[in-house]
């Protein structure tokens, strides 16, 4: 599990004054877990994320991967193995002149051997279907086969927390919607917790649960239903609902007896036939 207990983090302006990027988080993300994090930008979305495998620790509060501590510095190696980041940016964790080398670089690094390694990048490979690509540069990849070869990476060290950050924001809608189907089969089907910013509120309405941020602090926790049934409070805080809940919210408006937080278009297909 991960926690956050009562966690604020300050960071320093040019000025020397401090001001608050988290204030007083308190969440927990159990095992099997599938979230999406939103809010507006500047509502401490990467911030709250870097503070899982320390790549920032808290000005105050704790925060606690599997019981251990991000602040133990003789833990943080042993949580950054169980969680896995993947950022907006793939071509800024890509290192290797082949995707095959990328994908093993961090099981190099801790030692694992031969054998083992050839298995967990094979594995990899698969997962995120990038196996005729092995011997590629990633380089030359698009944008959304290079932040497949990112997750692979993160993958193959047998993580059991993935976190992305926005993974999507730079890749077309074909692309959002591959990396978005291999995120939804890591969690079913192999059981990895997924922790995942998007500013696609397409996304985030495919999610088992949302975490809504506004100032650092949590404003909303709850099923997407729910969050989304709250337009007017989103859109107060800069955000949008999804477009197809936008329709269904103006057919409601027209008259029509249906929910005003329909998050698909099966669902939207599902009511409209009742009129037919």
């Amino acid at each position: 599990m991960i926690e956050f207990k009562n966690v604020t983090h300050f960071y320093n302006t040019e000025q020397n004054e401090k001001i608050a990027s988290l204030s007083g988080i308190n969440l927990k993300i159990h095992k099997g877990d599938f979230v999406a994090i939103i809010g507006a930008n500047g509502s401490g979305k990467s911030t709250l994320v870097k503070h899982i495998n320390g790549l920032l620790l808290p000005s105050k509060g704790e925060v606690l991967v599997e019981n251990l501590n991000t602040r133990d510095m003789e833990e943080v190696w042993n949580i950054r193995k169980q969680v896995g980041m993947v950022f907006q940016n793939p071509d800024n964790q890509l290192i290797a002149t082949t995707v095959e080398d990328d994908i093993a670089f961090g099981l190099e690094n801790i030692g694992i051997k031969a054998k083992e390694m050839g298995e967990r990048v094979d594995w990899a490979l698969n997962i995120v279907g990038l196996n005729g690509l092995r011997n590629s540069e990633p380089h030359l990849l698009s944008g959304g086969q290079k932040q497949r070869v990112v997750i692979a990476g993160a993958l193959a060290m047998n993580t059991s927390y993935l976190i992305l950050d926005e993974p999507t924001s730079m890749l077309d809608p074909k692309g959002r919607k591959n990396i978005l189907e291999i995120v939804k089969d890591l969690n079913k089907k192999e059981s990895i917790t997924i922790v995942y910013i998007t500013q696609f509120m397409s996304e985030a309405a495919q999610f088992d649960k949302i975490f809504v941020l506004d100032k650092g602090r949590i404003v909303l926790e709850d099923s997407p239903k729910k969050v989304f049934d709250k337009a007017e409070q989103l859109l107060g805080l800069s955000l949008e609902v999804p477009q197809i809940t936008r329709l269904a919210r103006e057919l409601v408006k027209s008259g029509l007896d249906i929910p005003g937080n329909i998050l698909n278009e099966d669902e939207m297909v599902k009511y409209l036939c009742l009129y037919i």
